[in-house]
């Protein structure tokens, strides 16, 4: 039982706010602060707003937008400069013949080269490096088939190999025709059914061919081959890096070598980097 006189002090206790009747208990720091910071009141109410809006708009409050994602991050793409710089110096490497499930081929060839000289195995270490450049550029993880120029191989089968192993999403073949000097243009090569590795992504390779060929005749003005294909388009099954590709890929013959006008372009490093700019707005089409 509480006496009158001590209730009377409890209620008059009480009336100076609910923290003291039943509400949380006041710590220590809160019995020794300021009375204005102890204020209850509306005014005070008033005066913490006033404090959020004012420190809302600061720099530190606002939270930082996220940074923009790469369009290609995540993404795997295999680049296979054809052929290589040293390979004619090693015949009994590049000789030697492998099975691309439709006929027995040489692991690898010279290529082909300008009338003046430019190897066609420079043409194609130079534009994917360029193209592997703007793929990385634009956040994906790029692997090439060979390290240098100076090598020899790896052979077509191991090329392929490459492309599976790192289970790229997408995978292409640079290389420039040595065709008679009297046709000019480009053309890409897709794969076909074989009952093979290839078969269940030759309707993706397909579709990664049309929008290279799209994306290189309009970003390099090359016109569509004038000797072989259709429409810029040639459907092969002889190619061990097609046949034995289990990732969408494609081949793009850049131009013919052996033709004065695209020898020209494909000489000049500007034109080199056209081309791999076009590629990469392909392969971005592709996977985005």
């Amino acid at each position: 039982m509480i006496s009158r006189p001590l209730a009377a002090a409890v209620l008059g206790l009480c009336g100076l706010g609910a923290v003291a009747c039943g509400g949380t208990a006041s710590s220590d720091a809160d019995a020794t602060a300021p009375k204005a910071a102890q204020n209850t009141g509306p005014e005070a109410a008033g005066t913490v707003s006033q404090v959020s809006a004012r420190t809302a708009g600061t720099p530190a409050a606002k939270a930082k937008p996220p940074a923009a994602a790469k369009p290609l991050a995540g993404k795997v793409i295999v680049i296979d400069p054809g052929h290589n710089g040293g390979n004619y110096r090693h015949p009994e490497i590049i000789n030697k013949q492998v099975n691309v499930l439709t006929q027995w081929k040489a692991c690898d060839t010279t290529g082909t080269s300008t009338n003046d000289g430019y190897s066609e195995a420079a043409f194609t270490w130079d534009v994917s490096n360029r193209l592997a450049k703007d793929l990385r550029a634009a956040g994906a993880t790029v692997k090439l088939t060979r390290k240098d120029n100076t090598s020899v191989g790896p052979c077509i089968t191991e090329r392929a190999a490459i492309g599976n192993h790192a289970k790229a999403d997408a995978a292409i073949s640079i290389h420039g025709d040595g065709a008679p000097a009297g046709g000019h243009g480009f053309h890409v090569i897709i794969p076909k059914k074989i009952n093979g590795p290839v078969d269940p992504v030759v309707d993706d390779s397909r579709r990664l061919g049309l929008l290279i060929r799209n994306a290189y005749h309009t970003g390099t003005g090359v016109p569509y081959s004038t000797y072989i294909g259709k429409n810029a388009l040639d459907v092969r099954d002889d190619l061990g890096g097609l046949n034995l590709s289990k990732v969408p890929k494609v081949f793009i013959e850049c131009g013919n070598m052996r033709n004065a006008g695209d020898a020209a372009k494909m000489k000049d490093p500007r034109f080199r980097q056209h081309v791999a700019d076009s590629l990469a707005k392909a392969f971005q089409a592709y996977l985005t």
